[in-house]
């Protein structure tokens, strides 16, 4: 949902030219665009400005269009200890760690709200308009993205185990390995891995820990030390992937012909070019 996440970042930078004393562009169903937030987000993301434009055009639709959506606090809280616990955290650690990046709880909180609330307005707005793709489709989509599918052929890691989550879940938390907790270099063949621990395994960036997980008879999580070689994926293995990137390209387009659509019945004055 690489949409949501770029208006998520727009809302942002938006945000930090709030106090600039600057003109307005244009009115878009009477929320103000400035020249400085165009010119913002030319800067940040290397854009021309007309892209800019079209950007900050749509987070105004889509906040107008997001009135009506609520989001409980009970879902707040979930996506928070969800967040927390991917990153191998409690949530009260985490609070301790915004607070020291100069971020407000109450902040952060709202943060996740319009989060949520993007991705619900996505759910019931657009994502029923994108339809299951075929094989002709999907290998189609793999032939003309091939370079997108190339992973390590092996990854070298620490191994951590140990017979207890709890054990396993201090250890990540202090970084400190106590009484009952394992450790042995490995390094494994990509080829030899199941599709959701490799996925796991790319997904984690070098020096960073897994999350930890049930291996029957303990729990363990990895440290990436180094992601070692390249080859291409063959297609059959690479099918969810290419399922997931084409479903996400997808949606990008869905997503703008549904505000394109929205835009030719919002009032929008030109206030200056």
């Amino acid at each position: 949902m690489k949409k949501l996440i770029l208006l998520g970042c727009i809302a942002l930078f938006t945000f930090a030219q709030a106090k600039m004393v600057d003109g307005i562009a244009m009115i878009v169903n009477g929320e103000a665009v400035t020249t400085s937030e165009i010119r913002a987000l030319q800067q940040q993301m290397g854009i021309s400005k007309k892209q800019a434009v079209d950007l900050l055009v749509q987070d105004r639709l889509q906040k107008s269009a997001m009135q009506k959506i609520t989001i409980p606090e009970s879902d707040i809280d979930a996506k928070i200890a969800q967040i927390a616990a991917l990153n191998n955290l409690t949530v009260p650690k985490m609070q301790k760690l915004l607070k020291q990046q100069g971020t407000s709880w109450d902040k952060y909180r709202k943060s996740i709200k319009e989060s949520l609330k993007k991705q619900k307005f996505y759910r019931e707005k657009v994502a029923s308009t994108v339809a299951r793709p075929s094989e002709d489709e999907l290998k189609l989509f793999y032939e003309n993205h091939k370079k997108e599918f190339i992973i390590p052929t092996s990854i070298s890691m620490i191994e951590y185990s140990a017979s207890s989550e709890d054990a396993l879940k201090k250890f990540l938390e202090t970084k400190k390995k106590g009484r009952g907790v394992k450790s042995r270099s490995v390094k494994k063949s990509t080829s030899n891995l199941n599709s959701a621990l490799l996925g796991t395994l790319l997904q984690t960036q070098n020096g960073a820990f897994t999350r930890p997980f049930n291996a029957g008879d303990r729990f363990i999580t990895y440290k990436i030390i180094s992601k070692n070689g390249r080859k291409s994926m063959s297609f059959e293995d690479a099918k969810g992937a290419v399922a997931g990137r084409w479903r996400q390209q997808q949606q990008g387009k869905a997503l703008k012909d549904y505000f394109e659509k929205m835009k030719t019945n919002t009032d929008i004055k030109i206030i200056r070019k």
